[in-house]
């Protein structure tokens, strides 16, 4: 089980990764770029949140 929630943090990392990397490229976060983490982060600690919630039942 642990196994597979490492992979799943590492694809989305991975993906998160490749997306703010190709909106860079076209010149979409030129000036918003530490901004851009933000949806990033929250989409990854509420997926934490609801597999602990998940978890417990």
């Amino acid at each position: 089980m642990k196994m597979i929630k490492k992979l799943i943090d590492l694809i989305f990392i991975i993906i998160s990764a490749s997306i703010l990397i190709t909106l860079s490229e076209y010149g979409f976060l030129e000036k918003n770029t530490a901004f851009s983490f933000i949806p990033i982060l929250v989409a990854y600690y509420l997926g934490q949140y609801s597999q602990m919630k998940v978890k417990k039942k």
